[in-house]
């Protein structure tokens, strides 16, 4: 797998810079392990020239993730950069090193880009190191601050040499043919292996063993690539089984049994196949120790309801028996009598005689019939309330179980988030992407926190929708709807004890993340209710399906609701979360939040801004938006003066 730029591909990339030429920079970012981005503006929009890894230099054709809050290294850069004029681009010999020349009114810098030896990006002026990304000293040169800029020592150069000087180098190696292409005439591995197939030459056979004719032969065909990378380049994708294998300026005879793509430039060749092996490492990037973790996360949730179930299952039990007292009493005193009187095969025999009755254990003295609305196994030998307190009693016992389940429970789920949390932030380090906040039960809903701090969960379809009521709607809450086919719904937790204005946002929410936002409705109206107002329970000859309810009684309207929305950066219990919710929320609340409207486009696009905005995987934008399409309307955003100072943006986007 191609690890790095061979030095054709950075020539090619240097000729391809020359579109940047009368160009003005615009922001510098920096992040990770060596991560540098130049945004700049052209005629022709945007670029962004992308040194990446340390290893890469190339004119991304993709938008990639840049961090919100600038480093020291690219502060630094854009109080000298910010708006310079760039100029030209070169490569210093055939060396994987680019200058590009950059002008300022107070003076004119480099920029050098090397890409060997850990590589490094370096602010020159006057010969002189202003500024550098990695500091280091080598044996014949130091790269800091102060120091003089060395160019190390130019190595053989295979591009302009003539065939005499080419044949006194190649001949002067003792290793084999290949090698010493690669390495003596300084052509890399992938191009030695290319010109040894162009040329028909043994690569196995020893360099100073190679006739005069092949040595012509092997440098007609260095000077058929080069005349192509310079006169007629087809930067080409190299696949095989469908996986990139290589990229390369030229078509390469290597790669005759690959499948080939051509493509526009060579940035974008490297751009696909980075993007290609980004996917494959995410996806390759796991963590033994979570992935256990998940799984006994995953069993302890299962022992957990296992308990709660049958613990409320037996509650029912006991209390349908006071519900159906008399039944019972009567069934268990019948019983009691007969049982000394009869055989046990008799004494069965008649209680099944009996509707309600579907078993009994005369061995064990027990009944299993239907009392309650409940099937349940009763004692006939003992009364109605001492049957009742054993199963009381059973309830309990389960319930203590459940619940010292739970505490493990919880106690694993605060590992797997410590765990994961740092899993993720290194994964996204070496990714290079933004790094997802944290991750919240409730993030499996929309929701968002109003303006009293209290917590709103929202159903994201029919099934999450029935889930929400019968495991989230407890007495202290409010449930909120909107009068729309298909809307979500919508709780606000402790909602009794909340203000009237933490209604009215719970039910704009509800508004919002209905189809009336599809619709495009610039206001609408919804309501609210208590949770004894909402059933499951159809009327006679109704029928509810799944995700609806009934509500009975009376709707606490809240009218003009404006279609808007705020996705905002806030702090949720000290952590940094991206929140979509009603406007006012994020006036009161956020320092950096955009204002949205519904609109008909797609989303994609402006999903991945935000994204990069607020520098969090462009996921978690797109889990908390509303359905359909949106606009966005304003922006308040921090924004730097000259003096790095940040102030606040009130004007519309």
């Amino acid at each position: 797998m191609k690890k790095e730029m061979s030095s054709f591909d950075v020539r090619s990339v240097v000729t391809e810079m020359a579109a940047l030429e009368d160009a003005h920079l615009d922001k510098i970012f920096q992040w990770g392990a060596g991560n540098v981005l130049f945004r700049i503006n052209t005629k022709d929009g945007k670029k962004d020239l992308f040194f990446r890894d340390k290893r890469w230099l190339y004119l991304s054709p993709d938008r990639p993730d840049t961090p919100v809050i600038p480093t020291s290294f690219a502060t630094f850069l854009r109080k000298y950069l910010t708006n310079a004029r760039v100029g030209k681009a070169s490569q210093v010999g055939f060396d994987r090193i680019v200058l590009l020349e950059v002008f300022k009114a107070n003076g004119e810098y480099q920029l050098v880009f090397e890409m060997f030896g850990g590589g490094n990006v370096l602010l020159v002026q006057n010969g002189t190191i202003v500024n550098c990304l990695t500091q280091r000293t080598f044996r014949d040169r130091a790269t800091r601050p102060g120091e003089p800029y060395i160019v190390p020592k130019e190595r053989f150069n295979p591009v302009t040499a003539a065939e005499p000087e080419f044949g006194a180098v190649f001949r002067s190696s003792a290793a084999d043919t290949v090698r010493t292409l690669a390495t003596v005439t300084n052509l890399g591995g992938q191009y030695a292996e290319e010109v040894c197939r162009r040329a028909g030459v043994d690569k196995t056979v020893p360099a100073k063993e190679v006739g005069d004719e092949n040595v012509a032969k092997l440098y007609a065909a260095l000077r058929g690539i080069v005349g192509q990378i310079t006169g007629e380049p087809r930067p080409t994708v190299f696949r095989q089984g469908g996986a990139i294998v290589d990229i390369a300026p030229v078509d390469l005879h290597i790669y005759d049994d690959c499948e080939k793509e051509t493509v526009p430039t060579v940035s974008e060749a490297i751009g696909r196949y980075l993007a290609e092996h980004d996917r494959k490492t995410e996806e390759e990037l796991t963590d033994p120790e979570i992935e256990k973790l998940k799984k006994r996360v995953e069993k302890q949730q299962e022992t957990v309801e296992a308990y709660r179930a049958e613990a409320a299952r037996l509650k029912t039990h006991a209390d349908g028996l006071y519900s159906d007292y008399q039944k019972t009493a009567e069934l268990l005193e019948v019983l009691a009598a007969q049982a000394p009187k009869l055989t046990w095969e008799k004494l069965k025999t008649g209680a099944l005689k009996i509707p309600y009755v579907e078993d009994l254990d005369a061995e064990h003295g027990t009944v299993t019939a239907e009392l309650g609305g409940n099937t349940v196994t009763l004692d006939y030998r003992l009364s109605v309330d001492a049957n009742a307190s054993a199963i009381y009693a059973r309830s309990k016992t389960e319930g203590e179980k459940g619940n010292k389940a739970a505490v493990a429970l919880q106690e694993s789920l605060d590992e797997l988030d410590r765990k994961q949390k740092g899993f993720d932030r290194k994964k996204a380090a070496d990714l290079g992407k933004a790094a997802p906040t944290k991750h919240f039960w409730f993030e499996v809903f929309k929701w968002f926190i109003t303006s009293g701090g209290r917590l709103c969960i929202a159903g994201r379809d029919t099934h999450s929708n029935d889930s929400i009521v019968k495991k989230h709607l407890k007495e202290p809450d409010i449930y909120a709807h909107a009068d729309i086919h298909g809307a979500p719904s919508v709780i606000l937790k402790d909602g009794l004890n909340a203000a009237p204005e933490e209604h009215r946002e719970a039910c704009w929410f509800a508004l919002a993340q209905s189809k009336a936002w599809t619709a495009g409705t610039p206001e609408g109206g919804a309501f609210w209710t208590y949770p004894d107002q909402v059933s499951k329970t159809p009327n006679a000859g109704e029928f509810v399906p799944r995700g609806a309810f009934i509500i009975r009684g009376k709707r606490n309207y809240e009218y003009h609701l404006p279609l808007e929305l705020g996705v905002g950066e806030v702090f949720y219990q000290s952590e940094r979360k991206i929140m979509c919710a009603p406007t006012p929320l994020l006036e009161k609340d956020s320092d950096r939040y955009y204002v949205i409207r519904p609109a008909k486009k797609k989303n994609g696009q402006l999903n991945g801004e935000l994204a990069r905005q607020f520098n969090v995987p462009e996921e978690e934008i797109s889990r908390i938006m509303p359905p359909g399409g949106y606009e966005i309307t304003k922006k308040i955003w921090p924004v730097e003066t000259a003096e790095n100072e940040e102030v606040t943006n009130p004007s519309d986007r």
